[in-house]
């Protein structure tokens, strides 16, 4: 099965539909498109996951939408406020995946909503939903056949540039960086761009005598996550062991996008997108 056309979804609201947490993408009007869709992070130009888009249900008046909000996640304060009042018709989402890497595509000019897939990009997006593990399903009625979900027990077939992913947890983007050939080189990787976004406590000094009170936890893809605080002249990850193992497992190279990502408080994600399908 090949995936013809993905979904932009902004965060948080992405993060939260990759961990289960939310399972209806609240939009403004309704929608005739059913079956597998890409889940495209807003501004990342990449897919990240994929769900099966099997419904659209009545506008929700402000009461009904307080009272679903284990369905789309949207906290009762921002329904009363009215900053959501024209997002209320409610887009069903069932067997969610999230990627175990991201894959890039290229955006359209003039594509909002949905952007439709060249078929290299399709074929690898059916391929992570192979190999990815599915983070939520609603049993509901599905209007196309289903593939197999992977089981625990299941050696996911081999594909290149994937690295072992050990958190589902949601992600929120803290930014995203391209790779220069000194990156490559000298292992690390800039955070420039965002380093505002990391709490104060985890940053310190030019050199470990001035290491900061508190460390973050990277989940980079590796057998176990790595505890780090950061260099705040340099400004990236003072710990950089690590990123020499995760620059080979993601085959990377200058012009690839790194993104970092905030799971949870003093935990991040860190991933690759390649700048073009290696094949």
């Amino acid at each position: 099965m090949i995936v013809t056309r993905g979904l932009i979804i902004g965060d948080p609201w992405i993060g939260h539909i990759l961990s289960g947490r939310k399972t209806w993408e609240m939009r403004s009007q309704s929608c005739s498109i059913r079956g597998m869709i890409g889940l495209i992070r807003k501004g990342t130009g990449a897919v990240w996951g994929a769900a099966r888009l099997y419904g659209v249900g009545a506008p929700l008046s402000p009461d009904e939408m307080v009272a679903a909000f284990d369905k789309h996640a949207i906290p009762e304060d921002m329904i009363r406020s009215g900053k959501v009042a024209g997002w209320n018709v409610p887009w069903k989402l069932s067997d969610i995946v999230r990627f175990q890497r991201p894959v890039p595509y290229a955006h359209k000019s003039g594509a909002v909503t949905f952007v439709i897939f060249d078929e290299n990009v399709g074929e690898d997006v059916a391929r992570q939903m192979g190999v990815s593990e599915r983070t939520s399903f609603d049993p509901v009625p599905v209007v196309e056949p289903r593939r197999p979900a992977p089981t625990k027990h299941r050696e996911p077939a081999p594909l290149s540039k994937v690295a072992p992913t050990s958190s589902r947890g949601a992600g929120t983007l803290l930014g995203q960086v391209e790779l220069t050939e000194g990156n490559i080189k000298n292992q690390h990787i800039y955070l420039r761009g965002f380093f505002s976004k990391f709490p104060e406590d985890a940053v310190g000094g030019s050199n470990k005598s001035e290491s900061a009170i508190r460390t973050l936890s990277v989940d980079w893809g590796g057998g176990s996550a790595v505890e780090t605080d950061l260099d705040g002249q340099k400004k990236f990850f003072r710990a950089r062991g690590w990123i020499k193992s995760f620059f080979e497992a993601n085959d990377a190279q200058a012009g690839d996008t790194v993104f970092v990502e905030e799971i949870s408080p003093y935990r991040v994600r860190v991933s690759l997108q390649a700048k073009a399908i290696r094949r």
